[in-house]
């Protein structure tokens, strides 16, 4: 409990309670004094540190060209993405007001752009979906609408859409407070290192079938046809199965529109990536073809004449705060999990690689809070999930985006559509909508054309991706992330089990070596084995570890001692009977000869451990046991390139002896160091287990 801490100043010993050293640190951590609290507030806000310091001559146009550019790009995204959400567009616009303003004050990246993205859309639509299977609802998009320029209070809204703005919103408001309550936790607690589980493989093939899944939940709208929405397992296929149905009732009008916009919208966005580098900022196609098409559906009313699905009243102003219903918080707690988990996780990794490009750090706990807080705040103001966007953030850094005043500025154009505009978009086909949101997902579909190269680097990262994509988008996504996971994992401990080995060679007239099998015109070593083991040597692969080792070698010690025991009891029951001929016809001397079989064609094995990691308590006992097993042979078992850590196993493990006497005999630092050795010495008697 107590201890002595060397003063040097003084020149003695103190002595020291524990006890007093543990309540004196406990009470600094405790105490809250004014610079501590200024910390801590500068650290959470932290728009505190760097807006005093903003350079507003060299910032401010860049901030403000990229605010209005994904101001205009959010307003049509925004409307387009409530209809993966199962919403009204109304929530979409709160969504990316809200998380904006959020991040400005607490996040950490300068360049993120943070609101409504596709995939968290979807899983939010997928629990509100759910949720009103279990109210008794069907799930048709195309009940009636309240016409007109409706204000939010007007009791003339009809009964589904005054449904949508209370049951429908309550279920998003408490998946989204979930969701940003298990964010904020993860931040408290630390536990960013889940995101580590989530590798690149699992991430794109997740991000690739739901791509799937949303590409499919918007074909209906592209040709007008009337299902519900497929909820459940097997969504994909359930979908297609009920739009090849009822190809026939196909709306023309909407097929017309669906195919001149795809054709405006794709061939804007080749012509922008080919001639990039010549614009200043990306056309704002999708806010034109939005306002085109407005125009049309109204002026043609296509509504009224070709019966076209629209997409109705968008109430304008705010609805008054409400907070989520605790009932419901506990039915989402469990959805709620994957929705916070691929939030954090695009947020960070997207905030951790534009920090990377342009040289500066971000606090992934703090990125952790504010993505949290950006659903926490919100959910009382009828929004739902949200998570950084590669695609606006790449737009973002190409306008001249300097810092976060830029989200602020996107924000006032989203407000402005919230107070004022949102009414003009009465008119708006919903399969224009589903055309905007198709066209976005071109990057994740064009990974299926990087599956030959991803395979050609790697073939069990391509298993994974294919693997997660094929769940995420025939079973379900939150499964499919699930199932990426467990995968990736599996792959990983298969690897390690059965890992690569190899006896190696010399590079001639080096002192370098090889494996013999992977390059030509090695020299093998006479009298010596090295044998390569490319992974940890923990207890899952000590039984792999010991089969390669005597397959390669060609020769299992235990084996080889069974029998040479059982040879050296026949000898003795002949010597016995006074017959001084072995059982094979040979003098003693001659059988001596014969105890050293003619396959033994070494007398010293090198164990090259430069892939070996880490040692764990089976692992060290496994090296002791081929020591004892191969010195019984009389052949000497050499250690080379073992790191810190494996030696320090080693040594805890008592595979040197007591007094590490033998160490200098049985570790070193190069492989040709140990076959010099092997060459010029024998392994003394005494260093052995």
């Amino acid at each position: 409990k107590n201890f002595y801490e060397l003063q040097p100043e003084r020149g003695f010993l103190h002595f020291v309670n524990r006890k007093e050293v543990m309540l004196a640190k406990l009470r600094k951590s405790c105490s809250c004094t004014p610079q501590k609290l200024k910390t801590f507030f500068m650290d959470f806000f932290p728009v505190l540190r760097w807006l005093p310091k903003y350079k507003c001559k060299e910032y401010i146009w860049g901030d403000v060209m990229s605010g209005l550019v994904i101001g205009i790009i959010l307003v049509p995204q925004a409307i387009a993405y409530s209809l993966l959400a199962g919403l009204k567009p109304i929530y979409s616009l709160y969504t990316s007001f809200f998380a904006n303003i959020i991040y400005f004050l607490m996040g950490t990246s300068r360049h993120v752009s943070v609101g409504i993205f596709s995939l968290i859309s979807l899983l939010v639509g997928q629990v509100v979906d759910r949720e009103l299977l279990l109210a008794g609802f069907d799930l048709n998009d195309d009940a009636p609408a309240a016409s007109g320029d409706v204000p939010l209070q007007n009791d003339n809204l009809s009964n589904t859409t005054a449904f949508n703005l209370t049951i429908v919103g309550i279920n998003a408001q408490s998946l989204t407070f979930m969701a940003g309550v298990y964010q904020v936790l993860m931040g408290i607690f630390r536990l960013g290192f889940v995101s580590m589980y989530l590798s690149e493989s699992v991430l794109d093939g997740f991000a690739t079938g739901a791509s799937l899944t949303i590409l499919t939940a918007q074909v209906k709208y592209l040709i007008g046809i009337k299902i519900p929405r497929s909820q459940g397992h097997g969504m994909l296929v359930i979908t297609w199965i009920n739009i090849f149905r009822n190809i026939s009732q196909a709306n023309l009008c909407d097929v017309i529109t669906s195919t001149i916009c795809i054709v405006v919208l794709v061939t804007a966005k080749e012509l922008g990536d080919r001639y990039k580098h010549k614009l200043k900022f990306p056309l704002p196609t999708e806010l034109v073809v939005i306002v085109v098409a407005t125009l049309v559906s109204h002026y043609g009313k296509l509504n009224e004449v070709y019966a076209s699905s629209v997409s109705g009243a968008i109430p304008t102003g705010f609805i008054p705060p409400k907070v989520p219903e605790f009932n419901l918080m506990l039915r989402v707690a469990l959805d709620a999990l994957p929705l916070a988990i691929v939030s954090f996780v695009f947020t960070v990794s997207l905030s951790e690689m534009f920090a990377k490009k342009y040289a500066y750090t971000i606090r992934a706990n703090q990125e952790m809070f504010a993505v949290g807080f950006c659903n926490i705040i919100p959910s009382f103001f009828h929004s739902f999930a949200t998570s950084a966007a590669l695609a606006k953030t790449l737009v973002k850094t190409s306008t001249g985006c300097q810092t976060q005043i830029s989200g602020v500025i996107s924000a006032m154009v989203v407000l402005l559509v919230l107070l004022f505009l949102a009414p003009l978009f009465y008119s708006l086909q919903k399969c224009v909508l589903a055309c905007i949101i198709i066209v976005s997902l071109r990057g994740a579909l064009r990974k299926f054309r990087d599956v030959p190269a991803r395979y050609h680097v790697n073939k069990v990262d391509t298993l994974v991706w294919v693997v997660t994509m094929s769940a995420s988008a025939l079973i379900s996504t939150e499964i499919g992330l699930l199932v990426g996971i467990v995968f990736s994992m599996l792959c990983i401990i298969f690897r390690t089990q059965r890992p690569r080995t190899a006896l190696l060679g010399q590079i001639q007239d080096t002192t370098f070596y090889e494996d013999d099998l992977e390059y030509e015109n090695l020299s093998t070593v006479p009298k010596v084995k090295i044998f390569r083991f490319e992974a940890p040597l923990y207890y899952a692969n000590r039984n792999y570890f010991l089969k390669s080792l005597y397959r390669l070698t060609n020769l299992d010690p235990n084996v080889e001692a069974a029998r040479r025991k059982k040879y050296e009891k026949k000898e003795k029951q002949h010597l016995k009977k006074g017959n001084h001929r072995t059982a094979n016809g040979l003098g003693i001397r001659e059988t001596t000869l014969q105890l050293v079989p003619k396959q033994i064609d070494f007398q010293a094995l090198v164990v090259d451990c430069s892939s070996i990691s880490f040692l764990d308590t089976t692992g060290v006992n496994t090296l002791k046991e081929i020591l004892k097993d191969y010195k019984n042979l009389n052949i000497s078992v050499l250690l080379a390139c073992c790191n810190p850590s494996v030696i320090d196993s080693l040594k805890r493990g008592g595979y040197f002896g007591k007094d590490f006497g033998c160490m200098q005999e049985m570790l070193f630092y190069s492989i040709h160091n140990a076959v010099l050795f092997a060459k010029d010495q024998k392994l003394p008697a005494d260093c052995s287990v």
